[in-house]
């Protein structure tokens, strides 16, 4: 009894069921759902692949530009350290392939292969870390900090103990984490989980999708070729048993089946392919679906009757839903790896304000009569050469002057000084 005792309590203490045993002080967080199997369903369903690959592009594709706080005394260092940083781990495709697993399954981790020293990182396995540990506050049995990412064996270092990454090591990104904070859960996963409401299971949308997709191509072919039922005077009894076999042998696409009848008849049994009926729960199943992709633009592709108005509240919705995070993002690159580079560097990180910026840097602007009366001043603020190419860049079209060749000057004489063979120039 004694050992049966002893064997609950250690499948309680380290069962990986995320929650921690009444003589434990370590709390574990463990997928519900194995994050590879959640992108499998990014990487086999076109809606959802389409949906994930839209949000993803609208939160990070846009690229990223840094700034620095211009009242720091060693300002261009600063941000020429930073840039450097991001063109040698090209942190723009990072970025861009780390916000599919993020939106998708909720999580992506990052592995800095020198923690003392931020020098280089690699994207791990959405498979590999197994769990997140977690040690509890002091005086309470609740999860605080983390303390450890556990890895799968397959991962796992041979030597003992080199199975778990230290916090420092890893950068955990993480959507809508679960209680307690471990991993992250993202939009497909909403997808693949059933629901229970007292004694009745729903099943996942995922698969109830998929099901009917997979019955269709079945009620194609049943209504193309449906079974026919022949009736034959004077047929034995053994017939029942020989119409089981058949029809549980018979093909996809139909067969025919014959029974003792007095008078020969032949009847096709045929099928209604408008499904009566069930088209309004498919589509309330389909619609949910939609909604569980957090995007509207999927049915801005598959339906019809939307309007450039109905187009433009979609792009706003999206862009409410992407704004979050976008500054998750941001804060994070700035604390986990901006921070660490410029200390490392001998930069403050706080004085310095090396900031990222999603799109491009914004430029003046400046009217084509600010740049003619620049030339034209009576200290010219421009040379003509910079006048040329300003205007060039405005839409004029200037050719270099000819060299073989001279114009004559205003008095009338061939003056290689006053040589002007523009062409395009106003």
């Amino acid at each position: 009894m004694n050992r049966l005792v002893a064997k609950i309590r250690e499948f309680l203490t380290y069962a990986p069921s995320g929650s921690a045993s009444p003589g434990a002080y370590l709390f574990y967080e463990t997928a519900d759902l194995e994050l590879m199997s959640v992108m499998q369903l990014y990487y086999r369903d076109p809606t959802c692949k389409s949906s994930v690959d839209l949000l993803a592009a609208s939160t990070v594709g846009m690229g990223f530009y840094t700034t620095v706080d211009e009242k720091y005394a060693k300002a261009a260092e600063a941000k020429a350290c930073v840039d450097a940083f991001c063109e040698k781990v090209n942190l723009d495709k990072l970025l861009n392939d780390m916000a599919k697993n993020l939106i998708g399954c909720g999580n992506d981790f990052w592995f800095k292969l020198s923690p003392s020293k931020l020098d280089s990182v690699l994207r791990l396995p959405i498979d590999a870390v197994w769990r997140v540990e977690f040690d509890s506050l002091p005086g309470f049995r609740i999860p605080n900090k983390v303390t450890g990412y556990k890895l799968r064996a397959l991962y796992a270092s041979t030597s003992s103990r080199q199975d778990i990454l230290l916090p420092e090591a890893v950068i955990h990104w993480q959507l809508n984490p679960m209680v307690p904070a471990g991993f992250g859960v993202g939009l497909l996963q909403v997808l693949l989980h059933t629901l229970t409401v007292g004694n009745e299971k729903r099943p996942a949308y995922a698969a109830m999708k998929a099901k009917i997709e997979r019955l269709l191509p079945k009620i194609v072919e049943k209504y193309a070729g449906p079974d026919v039922i022949v009736g034959l005077p004077g047929a034995k009894p053994e017939t029942v048993q020989k119409f089981e076999t058949a029809i549980k042998n018979r093909p996809e696409e139909g067969a025919w089946l014959f029974h003792a009848q007095k008078d020969a008849t032949v009847q096709p049994v045929s099928i209604d392919p408008r499904a009566i009926g069930f088209q309004a729960y498919i589509e309330q199943m389909i619609n949910q679906f939609y909604l569980g992709c957090e995007t509207p633009l999927p049915r801005l592709f598959t339906t019809s009757g939307f309007t450039e108005a109905s187009a433009n509240a979609a792009v706003e919705l999206q862009d409410m839903l992407i704004r979050p995070i976008q500054r998750y993002v941001k804060r994070q690159v700035e604390r986990e790896i901006f921070a660490a580079i410029l200390s490392q560097a001998g930069f403050d990180p706080v004085l310095a304000g090396v900031r990222l910026n999603w799109g491009e840097p914004k430029r003046a602007e400046f009217l084509i009569t600010d740049l003619i009366a620049a030339a034209t001043a009576a200290v010219p603020l421009i040379r003509a050469e910079e006048f040329r190419k300003n205007a060039t860049k405005s839409g004029w079209e200037l050719w270099e002057p000819d060299p073989t060749k001279a114009l004559p000057s205003p008095a009338g004489s061939a003056s290689p000084s006053n040589q002007d063979n523009s062409g395009g120039g106003r």
